[in-house]
């Protein structure tokens, strides 16, 4: 929910996001037991918590299925390209433009996934944009209502399948921008390339059970599941 500068990257990478030994996943995604291997994260909530706004049954699809089949194959399509072994997420989207299909879609579709997890939470546990990300939002979009229609922008004018971002520039400023696919902002090739701080799967997957066909009732339902409290932690400039 994406950099002017060569390859920007998180500090302190979660574990999902480098090659390692693998935990326990269901049985439909369970990763062999191999060293190098990428894993599904745990969500940080159960599958009906969201429920208000995404319903338990897409949570659990979305995550098992979806996500879940993308770590299967991103550790198959690492071991069919042996010189990628032991890269990060980071590393290989240092070189996203190069990559073979099967990396760059399922390694991002990896990345873009464990981050949307973080970044929802139940409906009145998510807190408040942090005087400084307010700041950061009137600075740039003028108010928070003209910066949630730009992202509202973003997430519908996106054709097919992808994702609406908001990044946080080498400079600072804030900025909306969307990518197709599993694309993200870290890809080396990305339209606009930033550090994600928040960010919406706009796949008809991530809402078609309860919302049909309809994303922008999806869309503007999603505010009511926002992270702010993680979004916030993710524009602090020490990230």
């Amino acid at each position: 929910m994406l950099l002017l500068v060569p390859a920007l990257a998180l500090t302190s990478a979660p574990t999902w996001a480098t090659a390692q030994t693998p935990v326990t996943a269901s049985p439909s995604t369970q990763v062999p037991p191999k060293a190098g291997a990428f894993t599904l994260p745990a969500l940080p909530y159960a599958y009906d918590a969201l429920a208000a706004v995404i319903d338990a049954q897409t949570m659990e699809l979305h995550h098992q299925r979806h996500h879940g089949a993308q770590v299967v194959a991103l550790n198959a399509a690492i071991v069919a390209n042996p010189t990628l072994a032991g890269l990060s997420l980071d590393q290989l989207f240092a070189r996203a433009s190069s990559l073979p299909p099967a990396v760059r879609n399922n390694a991002g579709g990896h990345w873009n996934h464990s981050f949307f997890w973080t970044i929802m939470a139940p409906v009145g546990q998510g807190g408040a944009p942090s005087p400084a990300l307010m700041a950061a939002i009137v600075r740039d979009f003028g108010s928070l209502d003209a910066f949630k229609a730009q992202f509202r922008a973003a997430s519908l004018s996106r054709f097919g399948s992808g994702w609406a971002w908001v990044v946080r520039m080498p400079d600072g400023k804030l900025a909306i921008t969307s990518t197709p696919n599993q694309d993200n902002p870290l890809m080396n090739d990305a339209p606009m390339r930033g550090t994600p701080i928040m960010g919406n799967d706009v796949w008809e997957h991530a809402y078609y059970l309860k919302y049909q066909n309809k994303r922008a009732d999806y869309v503007d339902a999603w505010w009511g599941v926002i992270n702010w409290n993680e979004v916030s932690r993710r524009f602090t400039p020490a990230r």
